[in-house]
């Protein structure tokens, strides 16, 4: 593999990346605050629907990814009022969120498009655009030079390459996501809010006795995960995908609730975690096959490689992994 190929991993890397660190900081705030939420997949799903389909009818990129927000947060407000305010099953409250996205989702598209249940492509305004930073390569120089933008950043230098490739070139949710890590760290351990947060996933009983509304840090959580996992739909029907088509997500959500686990529920680790899950995703969409001493390694392998490790995650080969003691269980005050 030469090194400009690698550069190209890299880069379709973070692209698919992306959706799984949104949902998977979506869950830490959700999981960390005592809500287990098993509905990450339903909320993408139905947030990169109605993205996709605000932006076609409208034009606007920006409308759709307000749509995919507004319906992933109204899925969370659902899910916030079954667990917390009814104290039901959190787990069952999000499976069923899942069965009622994928259904929706597929049945409002052929209502609406007839097209299969799917939204017609995504054109011009509609898409998220790549963004080409200062004194990187783009289609401008490439068109200044007479060459194809691929044999321009080749005969780049590598630091050049690596900027030009790897940093510039992605869209504005990429690296909103990518400032998001920080901003999650600073967000949990730096402020009063995340400081109550945390501590209502530990001990719910003393956070209420210091006079601080326990269903309020829970809900404002829970909204938290509607808005990043209405980002990672609509990055995935507006940005990685020109438009929406059936079950999209393909299990992101649950391999963002793996990548969790692995990570332990912070948000450093979560950035790592999502890349590794998301260099076997582009290793296996780059090498369809791959011979091993000798023996090729089926197309069938290498695109499974990224569920598989999931399964291994979640079997727990990976250490011991605690969240938080409150989690999953609904609070009720004590009289």
């Amino acid at each position: 593999m030469d090194f400009l190929t690698l550069l190209q991993v890299l880069d379709s890397t973070i692209r698919l990346a992306t959706p799984l660190l949104l949902t998977c900081l979506a869950g830490l705030f959700s999981e960390r605050a005592g809500i287990f939420d098993i509905g990450l997949e339903g909320k993408m799903l139905a947030a990169a629907f109605f993205s996709a389909a605000m932006a076609f009818m409208t034009g606007s990129v920006w409308l759709g990814l307000l749509a995919g927000i507004a319906a992933s947060m109204a899925l969370s407000a659902l899910h916030g009022l079954a667990s917390i305010t009814f104290r039901g099953n959190q787990l069952i409250s999000g499976v069923a969120i899942n069965f009622l996205a994928s259904g929706l989702t597929v049945l409002i598209a052929q209502a609406w498009f007839h097209q299969g249940g799917r939204t017609p492509s995504l054109i011009g305004g509609a898409r998220f655009e790549q963004i080409t930073l200062p004194f990187a390569l783009g289609p401008m120089d490439a068109e200044a030079a007479g060459l194809p933008l691929s044999k321009l950043i080749a005969q780049a230098g590598p630091l050049q390459q690596i900027y030009s490739e790897v940093i510039s070139g992605q869209t504005i949710l990429v690296y909103f996501a990518l400032l998001c890590v920080p901003a999650t760290s600073w967000l949990l351990y730096r402020t009063r809010f995340g400081l109550r947060l945390r501590a209502v996933g530990e001990n719910p009983a003393a956070v209420d006795t210091a006079g601080v509304s326990v269903v309020g840090i829970r809900f404002a959580a829970v909204a938290i995960c509607g808005v990043l996992c209405g980002l990672a739909g609509a990055y995935l029907a507006t940005a990685l995908q020109a438009g929406f088509v059936r079950e999209m997500s393909a299990g992101r959500g649950y391999i963002a609730l793996a990548a969790l686990i692995f990570a332990k529920w912070r948000p450093w680790y979560a950035l790592g975690a999502t890349l590794l899950f998301g260099l076997l995703q582009a290793v296996a969409l780059r090498f369809q096959s791959i011979d091993i001493a000798g023996i090729p390694v089926p197309v069938q392998f290498m695109d499974a490689l990224p569920y598989i490790l999931t399964v291994v995650i979640l079997a727990g080969f990976v250490g011991k992994a605690i969240p938080p003691r409150a989690g999953g269980e609904p609070y009720v005050k004590e009289r």
